[in-house]
């Protein structure tokens, strides 16, 4: 390291500091401090460009305002101070530069997050998950999540999602968050067993950020998940509202219940509960007997992303949209933003796609971001000039069968065989692409003016 580098990282953890000093005491008071400080510690240009347009959005925009204004008077300090740490220092800044050093001098691309399902057990058995044909018996130990994440974190990644199956069935996971303090975690559970004890653990770590699973209020997330189950989660957000932990929800958005989740009353509901994001998933032909019926119709699909930008917009609330948000990061984002490690150790490019080359009991990460099956997804992507069709199951087809056949990979569940051997169920998703295409087509040119973001396509 020579002197230019050694003053500028001294600066930084001194800026850091006051940061975190900060967030400790008075955030909400002190948010032009923070923006600035911001901006100092962003060196590079996207970085700081985002804080920019945040910091203009919460000028310009009253919603914006009272969620960043709530998310610093009601969140615990521990977690704020955590959340920049760990998500804005370490996950998008200094992991941001081993990673960027990573491809730019060995053309690796390690993902941005990791997303893990330590083991598929299970107390609940909803309707079109894709966990629901994985082996619920077996699962990876202590020992080879440690050696995942240690060697993940060595890598560049600080901000891992835990998957399941239900992730707090999994004892030895809260010694796994304790011991890597300076990641952040996002267990996706379907809140079921949540109590006192569970959201204190939660408290004493400060690293662990829940998003709770749900299709609509009672009737529609009682319908795919079980009766009871839309209760318990809302005594699972009051445990950790009370305590100033914070959630988001996931939502499948299907056909039954797009205007659901989408309504005032759904997002009204969620921000009173303390929830501060929505995470939007499409229910993809996946899982156990997967029904294409279910699925958002092309028009539904378009509606689906007009109306979260809409809430993000115009509530103190934030949305993602896995799908129609595409333009914004390059197109699919799949073996090169992120990758998914099921419960057998077999490292799938995405968690709809089950397809796998290699198994993570058999060769380290860095092996496996450098294979030639995550290189050649990589280098195909976007798999078309129309970033709103990303996807390599529903809307590019041929991808899935082609970067199978090239590089060997194999199904890891019996959706995948279906997509790679079954010649009826292939018909049918080549159809739903081929009926979503001029929707796509018409939103791509309206909506996004033809363009994405390019940068981020090739990684």
């Amino acid at each position: 390291m020579n002197l230019h580098e050694y003053l500028g990282n001294r600066a930084r953890k001194t800026i850091m500091k006051s940061v975190c000093t900060t967030l400790e005491r008075n955030p909400e008071k002190n948010i032009p401090r923070l923006f600035k400080m911001l901006k100092l510690l962003a060196k590079d240009e996207d970085s700081n460009k985002a804080i920019r347009n945040i910091e203009t959005y919460y000028s310009d925009n009253p919603s914006i305002k009272q969620l960043i204004d709530s998310i610093l008077i009601e969140t615990n300090p521990k977690f704020l101070k955590k959340f920049f740490v760990n998500f804005i220092a370490n996950a998008i800044w200094i992991g941001g530069k081993k990673r960027s050093e990573l491809l730019e001098n060995e053309d690796i691309k390690v993902p941005f997050t990791l997303l893990i399902s330590p083991s598929m057990r299970c107390n609940l058995h909803c309707t079109g998950c894709y966990a629901a044909k994985y082996d619920k018996l077996n699962g990876l130990t202590y020992e080879e999540v440690d050696r995942i994440i240690g060697e993940a974190r060595d890598l560049g990644v600080h901000y891992i999602i835990v998957l399941g199956g239900e992730p707090f069935f999994v004892d030895f996971m809260y010694d796994i968050y304790k011991k890597y303090d300076d990641i952040l975690f996002t267990p996706f559970t379907n809140g079921t067993l949540f109590n006192n004890d569970i959201a204190d653990k939660l408290v004493s770590l400060g690293n662990v950020m829940p998003m709770f699973s749900l299709e609509g209020f009672e009737k529609e997330t009682d319908a795919r998940r079980g009766s009871g189950t839309f209760n318990k989660v809302m005594e699972g957000m009051d445990l950790l509202k009370s305590r100033g932990i914070p959630f988001g929800v996931s939502s499948a958005t299907s056909t039954n219940n797009l205007k659901t989740v989408t309504s005032d009353e759904f997002i009204d509901m969620l921000v009173k509960k303390g929830s501060r994001m929505n995470w939007y998933f499409m229910y993809m032909p996946v899982g156990e007997s997967p029904n294409i019926d279910n699925m958002l119709k092309p028009a539904e699909r378009i509606e689906l992303g007009r109306l979260t930008k809409k809430i993000r917009s115009t509530k103190p609330y934030f949305t993602i949209d896995f799908f129609n948000d595409a333009p914004y990061v390059g197109g699919c984002i799949a073996g090169k933003y992120y990758c998914h490690i099921n419960s057998n150790g077999d490292v799938e490019p995405c968690v709809f796609a089950h397809i796998a080359c290699d198994n993570i009991k058999d060769k380290n990460l860095i092996d496996i971001f450098k294979s030639e099956f995550f290189k050649g997804l990589r280098h195909r992507q976007p798999y078309n000039k129309n970033m709103l069709r990303p996807c390599m199951m529903i809307d590019n087809t041929n991808v899935i069968r082609e970067v199978s056949e090239k590089f060997n990979a194999h199904p890891t569940d019996e959706s995948a065989e279906a997509m790679l051997h079954d010649k009826d169920f292939q018909a049918k998703l080549d159809k739903l692409s081929s009926d979503f295409k001029p929707y796509a087509d018409e939103a791509w040119e309206k909506d996004f003016k033809s363009k994405g973001n390019d940068s981020f396509a090739k990684g």
